[in-house]
């Protein structure tokens, strides 16, 4: 049996490979090509993302703007260098909109490097589950895909689907 531990540490591993792939790439933030499959039903078929519900995205902004606005800016566009490494190798914060990364990420991830930070060198990404519930951190999550555009919120939601659907079997 896969312990809870395991199943972490392979997401935060495959996040490092990606925020290096994202970090060196020089995209413009528009999302790859969205997926093909994105009707309901049917095998293989990633159903439509999920309603954002709009209580909770007004509750998980308010917890933005206490707990990550100071870093990743009230306006979700993050350090203005945040592709270029600290003296110690680390990485600014990133921003949360559709220029950054953040929507490559499936929702396991994300709520793992928020809730336990990140514990990657090239990261500063301190840990929040002394101070949020994961619902909460789910809330917050509700008002960044908010301000996505449908490519990113598509990708997003099969990112995640796609995950849930290896756990889940």
């Amino acid at each position: 049996m896969i312990t809870w531990r395991v199943t972490l540490v392979v997401p935060v591993v495959a996040a490092a490979l990606v925020l290096s792939a994202c970090v060196s790439s020089s995209g413009t933030g528009t999302a790859p090509a969205s997926p093909s499959d994105q009707g309901r039903g049917g095998a293989g078929q990633v159903p439509n993302a999920p309603q954002l519900d709009a209580a909770r995205v007004g509750e998980g902004e308010a917890i933005y703007g206490q707990y990550c606005s100071s870093c990743h800016g009230a306006d979700l566009s993050g350090d203005p260098g945040w592709k270029t490494r600290n003296a110690d190798g680390s990485f600014r914060p990133p921003p949360h909109d559709n220029s950054g990364h953040t929507w490559h990420h499936s929702d396991g991830l994300l709520l793992s490097l928020t809730r336990d930070g990140s514990g990657l060198p090239e990261s500063r990404m301190p840990r929040f589950g002394n101070a949020l519930t994961d619902d909460e951190i789910g809330a917050v999550f509700e008002f960044l895909k908010s301000t996505w555009g449908p490519e990113e919120r598509a990708f997003q939601w099969q990112v995640t689907w796609t995950e849930q659907q290896g756990t889940d079997a």
